[in-house]
């Protein structure tokens, strides 16, 4: 477990291992893993717009407050999962439940609490979206426990993260018009991939001492051609979408900007320096805004 000196509130020299930002699917304190949920449904939201006209912009609030409450959710199911795990690694071993400073049985009422808030959402939208949005929990609930099964957790993780490219589009229209979604929660996919076997390298010396799979550590020094194959089926994702609602110059301009700032982020990334894994990580918040901003514009 990670000791801290009173001074500098840094790991002292006998902690195993620097701490750590955590994942995007950990913790409150750090915004990214909202972003990275939350941004699919806005992109949904936008292509599911009237030509012409801007996102719904209610909407678009109330997928933020869902996706602050679902992130939430699955932070608390997560650490729940894996407190015997987070206790062996330096960065989790603080974590609540990790650290014993709240019992299982609390956590399942504040489990409660959030996944109630989060129905309430829910129930605003329109029944076809009531039913496609709870079928999500299921992956939400499964998703920590891949990582004892497979070295493809970052897969389950796509699934689950971009639920909202389904969900955005059901809440405008009554229901999902598949030849614009399904390439669109493709897309998300594949940019997950991209995203989490970058920042699992942060974690990779943990991970196998404690067991814990991922594409990182199934990938390794193939990592970047990995990411380049799944940058390429997200991009090509991307102009299926577009092709199929009819988007415009703007939003092809959006998609080659993301193609031109995925290849510089995998050409300079550093798979065996855990610092440059988390810039790398973080800057994925950029590709799903100027996507939006592309759909906007194109659609205006």
């Amino acid at each position: 477990q990670c000791r801290y000196s009173a001074a500098n509130c840094r790991p002292a020299p006998r902690a195993p291992a620097p701490r750590l930002p955590p994942h995007p699917t950990h913790g409150f304190c750090l915004p990214s893993g909202t972003w990275l949920l939350y941004l699919p449904c806005t992109w949904s939201i936008g292509l599911a717009a009237e030509p012409g006209c801007l996102p719904d912009w209610h909407m678009l609030s109330l997928f933020g407050v869902g996706a602050v409450l679902m992130r939430g959710a699955g932070c608390t199911i997560n650490d729940m999962w894996d407190r015997d795990y987070d206790k062996k690694v330096a960065r989790t071993a603080s974590r609540p439940l990790a650290a014993g400073d709240i019992s299982t049985f609390q956590s399942f009422i504040f489990l409660g609490g959030q996944l109630s808030l989060a129905l309430c959402v829910l129930l605003c939208l329109n029944y076809y979206s009531i039913i496609l949005g709870a079928a999500s929990l299921s992956l939400v609930i499964t998703y920590p426990l891949t990582k004892r099964i497979t070295y493809w957790p970052q897969l389950v993780l796509g699934l689950t993260f971009n639920w909202g490219a389904l969900l955005g589009w059901s809440a405008i229209k009554g229901s999902c018009e598949w030849s614009v979604c399904l390439p669109l929660y493709l897309a998300g996919i594949m940019w997950t991939l991209v995203y989490d076997t970058i920042y699992a390298h942060q974690d990779k010396r943990d991970d196998i001492i404690i067991g814990v799979k991922s594409t990182a550590l199934q990938f390794k020094e193939d990592t970047k051609q990995w990411l380049s194959g799944f940058s390429l089926a997200m991009l090509l994702s991307l102009c299926m979408t577009g092709m199929n609602c009819n988007q415009t110059f703007p939003y092809y301009s959006a998609v080659a900007a993301i193609g031109a700032h995925l290849a510089h982020q995998i050409y300079t990334l550093d798979i065996d320096k855990p610092e440059d894994c988390w810039k790398k990580f973080a800057s994925n918040r950029t590709v799903g805004v100027l996507l939006f901003i592309g759909i906007v514009l194109g659609n205006l």
